[in-house]
């Protein structure tokens, strides 16, 4: 399996689960095998989709239907489902009860996609480049599975519940999610100006557009030293209890217009993509500490890093995104 398939293969179902309604997603193999397809064509297709004619892309619109018709279809188990452990309510629960509030329950399908999809669209690729990273650089990957194996104890079949206070012994596998990010920021991200704005000594009208390189910043030598090295141990400056990251670093934008996802996708790759939820914690382990013969085999082409981190495109009632990350730690 590539590298970028087990990726999906870990995050989907685990996703889905959490966000949603434990036991939504699928478990027969062929459900499986349409869900990834669906999710992966609209995913892939989203930044024309959302802005062109469905007509115009019929195998986007088609994956579109498919999994509205799935949200559609299970709304009413999603809001009268409780969990079994300690009868909390999901993020989409949530949601829900906050659209029916504002009376748009039709669009509630809607609402159910649109949150899927901000939590897998760069938790994905991120995942994917972070593992590549790590299983390219063997100090790194040696370090990390030290660590692991202190904090865990060896490998072995049984679950094992991760916490956050687990992954703050592990700071190295943050340290190589935020240099991944530095590496594989887009290139640029481009905004129109809606009204005048000030910077320093020139104001720029309404109507033009702002154009920032995120790639290139994260390439400054004043800022990064070595820049085009994977350099993990660079974050070891930065005050992360704090989020405050290192001077330079815009993979979630700055200032008060901050990407307010940037915590929920740290978070989520480390309590899912490193961790055990509904599976052996060594089991998703098993790339890296197959070594050598795994170095050979990710391959890049169906995980490129979005066009910039996309939870800054929508304006989600901010009351719910602390919900998040409660969710993801009361299911471990």
């Amino acid at each position: 399996m590539e590298l970028s398939n087990f990726v999906r293969h870990l995050l989907y179902p685990v996703s889905v689960n959490i966000l949603f309604q434990k036991g939504l997603f699928p478990t027969n193999e062929r459900k499986i095998r349409e869900f990834h397809q669906h999710f992966q064509a609209y995913d892939e297709g989203f930044e024309y989709g959302s802005q062109m004619p469905e007509c115009l892309l019929s195998h986007w619109s088609k994956s579109k239907k498919w999994l509205l018709a799935l949200f559609e279809k299970n709304i009413p188990d999603i809001k009268t489902y409780r969990s079994a452990k300690d009868n909390s309510v999901t993020l989409m629960q949530t949601l829900l009860d906050i659209i029916e509030m504002e009376r748009n329950e039709e669009k509630s399908p809607n609402y159910g996609l649109l949150i899927l999809w901000a939590s897998l669209s760069n938790a994905v690729p991120v995942a994917f480049w972070t593992l590549g990273f790590v299983l390219s650089h063997p100090s790194v990957h040696k370090t990390i599975v030290e660590g692991i194996s202190s904090v865990f104890g060896t490998a072995g079949k049984d679950k094992i519940k991760v916490s956050e206070d687990d992954l703050k012994k592990l700071p190295l596998i943050r340290w190589c999610i935020l240099e991944t990010l530095r590496l594989r920021a887009p290139g640029i991200i481009t905004r129109k100006v809606m009204k005048p704005v000030q910077i320093l000594n020139y104001t720029v009208p309404s109507g033009d557009l702002l154009m920032l390189s995120p790639f290139w910043l994260h390439r400054n030598p004043k800022y990064f030293p070595e820049p085009e090295v994977f350099k993990p141990e660079r974050w070891k400056k930065a005050n992360l209890e704090k989020n405050a990251f290192l001077d330079g670093f815009m993979a979630f934008g700055s200032g008060k217009y901050q990407c307010p996802g940037r915590e929920i996708q740290e978070t989520t790759f480390c309590l899912v993509g490193w961790s055990d939820c509904t599976m052996s914690l060594w089991e998703c382990l098993r790339w890296l500490l197959m070594g050598d013969f795994i170095r050979t085999k990710y391959d890049s082409r169906s995980c490129m890093m979005k066009a910039g981190f996309r939870f800054q495109m929508f304006s989600f009632p901010m009351r719910i995104h602390s919900k998040l990350l409660e969710f993801y730690l009361l299911e471990n």
